[in-house]
This record gives structure tokens, C-alpha cells and sequence, in this order.
């Protein structure tokens, strides 16, 4: 008599399909954004009918997609060092997220849509209190513009990083330091001030 799978055996492997869909979507859309459903399913090794016993469909996917990635974003920015000057913790963040995008730009690009964007801000709160708490901190500084309300000056730093992930390409070689220079720059540093603590920053 052949043993049935154990209910515990079931739901690893259902953990581990709805994971590697997430994984398939992200670099099949990346290559195709008009990827289909049979497409993706494909590329995670299952059928378009386990595709739909996890997902209602496409769009299902994709918000899911964003979710996954914007907890990652979270989770990237709590581990970053915010010692030192504002600027210095700023860059710092940056560049970490930045290099979280790059390795999923186009599941980032996604997220920061203007048909996504509000739902993926939502999710970001720890990112975006987490940026509000650095500017702040570099108004009292006097490290960062002081020229504008703080939570403007957030809202603008959220806004350039938006811009950089949505529109540079992430294969670059620059592409990590022109991220950081525009965030520095909306922030209130001149050209020479972003590149000396992007310096720092990489040390």
C-alpha cells in the first residue's frame, strides 16, 4: 500500500510552488512584461492549473509580486547602519535598496507605477518612516535642506528614488552612484558634497 502524502508534506510543497511562482514571475516579467500565464507557469516548473490554485490570475500574481518585494525593501532598510551624519545614513540606505532593486528592476518598476504605487507606499511605511526619521534628523543637523517642510523633503527623496528605479538601467555600471547623487541632491547636498559621502558611504 503506498503512503498519501502527509498534510504537513502538502503544505511545504504548496509554500514552496507559490515561492518559486513568485521567483518566475519576477525574472519572466523582467525579459517579457506581456509574459503570460502559461509563460510564467513554465518557468516555475508547474502547470497554468497549480498557477490558478494559487493565484485568481495574472494580476492576483503580480500584486503578490509587489507585496513580496516591497516586505524584502523593509526588511533591507532594517538592517542598515544609520550612525553618523544624515547624509552618510542616507546614502547608506540608499544604496542598499538600490541594490535590492537592481537585482528585480523591472518587479521593482512595477511597484512604483502610478497604477501600483499607492498600494506599494502602503507596505513601505517602515521605509518611508524610516527615511522621514534620517531627513528630520539632518534638518536639526543642518546636514540637509532646511528650506522645506521635513515631510516634503521625504516626500521628494521617496520621489527621486522612485524616478531612478522606474528609469535608469540598473545595468550601468554607474547606475548605483547616479541612485544615490539624486537622492543626496533633492535632499539639499551640492555635486562635490554627494560625491564625498558617497565615497564615504561605499568605505
Amino acid at each position: 500500500m503506498t503512503d498519501s502524502p502527509t498534510p504537513r508534506r502538502i503544505r511545504r510543497d504548496a509554500v514552496a510552488n507559490r515561492a518559486g511562482l513568485l521567483t518566475a514571475a519576477a525574472q519572466t516579467l523582467a525579459a517579457d512584461p506581456n509574459a503570460s500565464v502559461d509563460t510564467i507557469a513554465r518557468a516555475a516548473g508547474l502547470s497554468r492549473r497549480a498557477l490558478y490554485s494559487h493565484f485568481d490570475d495574472r494580476d492576483a500574481l503580480i500584486r503578490e509580486m509587489i507585496h513580496a518585494g516591497a516586505e524584502r525593501f523593509n526588511a533591507i532598510a532594517d538592517t542598515v547602519d544609520d550612525d553618523g551624519p544624515a547624509p552618510l545614513a542616507l546614502a547608506r540606505l540608499a544604496l542598499a535598496l538600490w541594490e535590492g532593486a537592481a537585482h528585480v528592476q523591472f518587479a521593482a518598476a512595477v511597484a512604483l507605477d502610478d497604477s501600483h504605487v499607492g498600494e506599494t507606499a502602503a507596505i513601505l511605511t517602515p521605509v518611508r518612516r524610516r527615511v522621514l526619521e534620517i531627513v528630520d534628523r539632518g534638518r536639526c543637523e543642518g546636514t540637509l535642506r532646511g528650506d522645506l517642510h521635513v515631510t516634503t523633503v521625504a516626500r521628494l527623496v521617496e520621489e527621486a528614488a522612485r524616478t531612478v528605479i522606474t528609469r535608469l538601467d540598473s545595468n550601468r555600471p554607474d547606475a548605483a552612484g547616479v541612485a544615490v547623487r539624486a537622492i543626496l541632491g533633492v535632499a539639499g547636498l551640492g555635486w562635490r558634497e554627494a560625491d564625498a559621502v558617497l565615497a564615504e558611504a561605499r568605505a
